[in-house]
């Protein structure tokens, strides 16, 4: 059960400062609702006048307002993420109240990585400069691909060469870091439409590359054409050899893999706020159907933003549910998130059989035999970041 006032147990609430904190923001509006995703997100057909940027905009400082209560004298923020959704359709003004919210309730540490998501269609130079000014040090733009005819199947609405204008003006406006999103594996996307996205984003000049293959979730359009024979599912073969082709492409280009389905040019360049999660910080997630996790402690909002604007107003939690992780969910959870890393996972966290399967799956060529030997760690090779789902049952027993 959720206590009405959201309070947390004072032994979540003990380490808190000493592990990563980090503020999520969930926005989600969007223009249009692209066919492939299931994200908690709403067009403007879809909601009523409860559910303008101004009441979720309300709603969002009245949560914050209840995170500084309930986590006492939190942290300043290491990181805050602004997701989606679609953020940039609040307009850099927006983007700025935003903030000014997280730094009011919660506050924002010196240095700290300020990250907004972003559509190209909805930017321009003078959003930029103008969420610079803001405060936000990091963008991560959309693309998705170069090829007309797979943004087409995506539903996406931005012609092909708009992300890497984007990126080129977010640059210009003062932006260090600068991601780019890709999914492969869309129905009829060829190896040559593939290359044509990897020499679009390395053409750009980008620092941080994110790339996810496609995933039909039930429920969605994408989904739907899939049942009716429209399209074809994802092939799994082609899928590890879109992965091979991005990992060569990228590694040749100096971006490194530091995570699964991400790459950086630099230390520097890699998303911190997303480190956070992967190494079992904490966070709160603000907004509607965001998660939050602060000491074993997890919750989540309720989704629809007139619900969650309308409980905040009334002076209600805007929760939905909470669970306590044991100590057996937080260690497979801490297995599931530290195998994706490039760093790997101590073998001190394993017990006797979850060593042994390491040691099995080092001889299979799944796990680096030499991280293990030199330092103790359970690294993914280039095989093992393909079949790293596999990899991390047998490591958590």
């Amino acid at each position: 059960m959720v206590p009405a006032e959201s309070a947390l147990p004072a032994e979540s609430l003990a380490g808190l400062g000493t592990r990563p904190f980090g503020v999520y923001v969930h926005v989600p509006f969007c223009a249009t609702r692209c066919g492939y995703c299931d994200f908690n997100t709403y067009t403007a057909g879809e909601l009523d006048s409860a559910s303008s940027p101004e009441s979720w905009l309300d709603g969002l400082r009245r949560e914050l307002e209840l995170a500084g209560r309930v986590l006492g004298a939190p942290p300043p923020a290491d990181t805050v993420f602004v997701g989606g959704g679609t953020p940039s359709l609040l307009g850099a003004g927006g983007l700025e109240s935003v903030l000014g919210a997280v730094r009011d309730a919660v506050g924002i540490a010196p240095g700290a990585e300020v990250t907004t998501e972003s559509n190209p269609e909805s930017t321009s130079p003078e959003f930029f400069a103008g969420i610079r000014d803001a405060g936000y040090t990091r963008v991560s733009l959309g693309m998705q691909s170069a090829a007309r005819h797979v943004l087409r199947v995506l539903d996406r609405v931005h012609t092909p060469g708009r992300p890497v204008a984007a990126a080129a003006e977010a640059r210009a406006a003062g932006f260090e870091h600068v991601n780019l999103d890709l999914i492969y594996g869309t129905p009829g996307e060829r190896p040559e439409d593939l290359r044509a996205s990897l020499d679009a984003v390395l053409e750009s000049g980008v620092d941080h590359v994110s790339a996810y293959a496609l995933i039909v979730e039930e429920g969605t359009a994408l989904a739907r054409r899939v049942r009716r024979g429209e399209l074809p599912a994802p092939d799994d073969d082609m899928l590890a050899e879109y992965y091979e082709q991005i990992d060569r492409s990228l590694a040749a280009a100096g971006l490194r893999w530091y995570e699964v389905s991400n790459w950086a040019a630099s230390e520097a360049a890699r998303c911190g706020h997303n480190l956070g999660y992967w190494r079992g910080g904490d966070w709160w997630g603000a907004g509607p159907g965001a998660h939050s996790h602060v000491g074993g402690v997890r919750w989540w909002n309720v989704k629809h933003p007139s619900r969650y604007a309308a409980a905040l107003a009334s002076g209600a939690s805007p929760v939905g549910g909470r669970e306590m992780l044991t100590e057996e969910d937080r260690h497979l959870e801490r297995v599931m998130l530290e195998l994706r890393l490039a760093e790997g996972l101590s073998l001190d966290v394993l017990d006797q059989s979850g060593i042994a399967a390491a040691r099995d799956a080092a001889a299979e060529g799944l796990l680096d035999q030499s991280a293990m030997d030199s330092r103790g760690r359970a690294v993914l090779t280039a095989r093992g970041r393909l079949l790293a789902d596999g990899v991390v049952r047998r490591l958590a027993g």
